[in-house]
């Protein structure tokens, strides 16, 4: 996501090493009804009737610092929103500083022109001592978030922005894992591994919580990618009020995520881990508004295991943070409770049971053979149609309902 929230600025002045499961007999109860969020990150145009619209529709939204306005507007509507900022761990943007002064409102905490000025040390460079560049986001440069004195000018620029703002928390992107994450097979001369490269990211959300826990300041941070890292997500989310998995469960249309060690099961256990401690999730799979299968299997995905934190927004297109994208009718369904957390009902099948309804998903490869299950009694599919049995093939899902 690295170039939202920056580029109009110019324009407009892992889950532990065991897999994280809620088991039987636990008090994990979950909540059968789906919450959204809404990043608006690139300057579209927010009429008063679709401020007033999403304010009651999301859980959360997110803005840039710059439209302070629109929060406020935001929260008139509905006081119970929570609207955060969107601000960059990882990078300075040079376009947001014209003849040596930054902008006033930034979308990362260090302006580039007093970085580059007063601290070039924060500067990441390779090991021919260039600094690096984001590539594919010009104008992004790579900041040593491993630094403490860099660590705490962010937070404190941030803290002071979001105040003024008028915002209730801060949306922190590009907490990273890899460390040639932006510039492939090319790591910053001084964090040359994954493990260090990480080390630095837990570091400083380490030392920079107690500063937004003062300021009474929530934290979400764009964690995409954690499945791949064995116990990432966690361990960065120990230090946050919450993650963001930019692709989740579905990443087009026909490429869904069926289950292995590092695919459905790690993203799953992302919101049971969450929801567990009391945390945040936002995830969002990308499909089509008019694609059955990859809505069904994100939306039974994500019933599997909500409580009361987690929401889901699908988006088609990478970065299109602008108008609000569609909304299924599933969003308003209200699935009751459920007292017990999914189980296994066949190999890589699940299930979970709410007072008004179920969620089943087939986590087996795309185009594995359909599994038949019976209901055990009368729902309504996502057509409103009766069933007493659905049959599910590879990376499907459905949401049925009953009368309560």
């Amino acid at each position: 996501m690295s170039g939202w929230g920056g580029r109009i600025a110019s324009l407009v002045g892992m889950i532990a090493a065991v897999l994280v499961t809620p088991t039987a007999g636990s008090s994990y109860v979950g909540v059968g009804d789906a919450q959204s969020f809404w990043l608006h990150l690139n300057g579209t145009p927010t009429p008063e009737w679709m401020l007033a619209a999403e304010a009651r529709r999301h859980a959360y939204i997110v803005l840039n610092a710059w439209e302070g306005d629109i929060a406020r507007r935001v929260k008139g509507y509905n006081p119970n929103v929570q609207v955060f900022v969107y601000k960059d761990l990882s990078s300075t943007r040079s376009y947001a500083c014209r003849n040596g002064v930054d902008d006033k409102h930034l979308p990362t905490g260090v302006g580039y022109c007093a970085a580059d000025r007063d601290h070039p040390e924060w500067f990441l460079e390779n090991d021919k001592g260039k600094r690096l560049e984001y590539d594919g986001y010009p104008g992004h440069w790579q900041m040593d978030v491993g630094n403490t004195a860099y660590q705490n000018t962010w937070a404190d620029n941030v803290i002071a922005d979001a105040k003024a703002g008028g915002f209730d928390g801060v949306f922190m992107d590009n907490a990273l894992f890899a460390c040639d994450t932006y510039h492939e097979r090319v790591c910053p001369k001084k964090y040359p591994t994954d493990a260090e490269f990480q080390t630095a990211y837990r570091q400083m959300l380490a030392n920079t919580r107690p500063k937004f826990t003062e300021a009474k300041l929530k934290t979400v941070a764009n964690l995409s990618n954690a499945r791949l890292h064995t116990g990432a997500w966690d361990a960065y989310t120990e230090h946050l009020d919450g993650g963001f998995d930019e692709w989740w469960i579905a990443f087009s249309n026909d490429n869904l995520l069926p289950d292995y060690e590092q695919g459905w099961s790690r993203q799953v256990a992302e919101i049971a881990a969450n929801e567990r401690r009391g945390k945040i999730t936002w995830v969002q799979p990308h499909f089509s508004p008019t694609r059955d299968q990859p809505l069904r299997y994100a939306m039974a995905s994500y019933f599997l295991v909500v409580g009361d934190k987690a929401a889901i927004a699908e988006i088609e297109k990478t970065d299109d943070y602008g108008d609000p994208t569609a909304r299924d009718p599933m969003y308003h369904w209200n699935l009751g409770t459920a007292e017990h957390p999914y189980r296994e009902i066949a190999p890589k099948v699940f299930r979970r049971d709410f007072t008004c309804g179920a969620a089943i998903v087939n986590a087996n490869p795309t185009k594995s053979p359909p599994v038949r299950i019976e209901l055990g009694e009368p729902y309504a599919d996502e057509r409103n149609v009766p069933v007493t049995a659905v049959s599910l093939s590879g990376t499907s899902g459905t949401v049925l309902r009953k009368s309560c």
